[in-house]
């Protein structure tokens, strides 16, 4: 199973990985929205995707809207984890067709927790 990681920092992008691929995930790594996006074009789709919400090119909130116009990516899950911790902009990733929203800095736990409640593992 793949799982993709959208996020500007990459010390964050290798820490999420390695949770990742300890749950035997394998990774796909992008540096920001416009390059999800161009991973996911390259056909082999992710069973979850955890984003970044503040990166430059292509935001998270940017991403998440565009993954949600194409019918192809409808069963992807995808995760918001952001520092962004106002309820309104919890809010704005939901709506915006985020699944499930983990606030940074998380613990590992937190993150397994987020993927079991969505599905992704048991």
């Amino acid at each position: 199973m793949k799982a993709m990681v959208v996020d500007d920092s990459r010390p964050i992008r290798r820490i999420e990985g390695d949770i990742l691929r300890e749950l035997g995930f394998e990774i796909i790594e992008a540096g920001n929205g416009c390059q999800g996006l161009e991973r996911l074009a390259e056909g082999d789709l992710p069973a979850v995707i955890l984003v970044d919400w503040n990166m430059p090119e292509m935001n998270g909130l940017e991403f998440i809207r565009a993954v949600r116009s194409e019918a192809r990516f409808k069963n992807i899950v995808m995760l918001m984890v952001t520092t962004e911790v106002e309820t309104s902009q919890m809010l704005r990733a939901l709506s915006a067709g985020a699944d499930e929203y983990l606030m940074k800095p998380f613990q590992r736990d937190g993150l397994i927790d987020k993927l079991r409640l969505l599905g992704v593992i048991n």
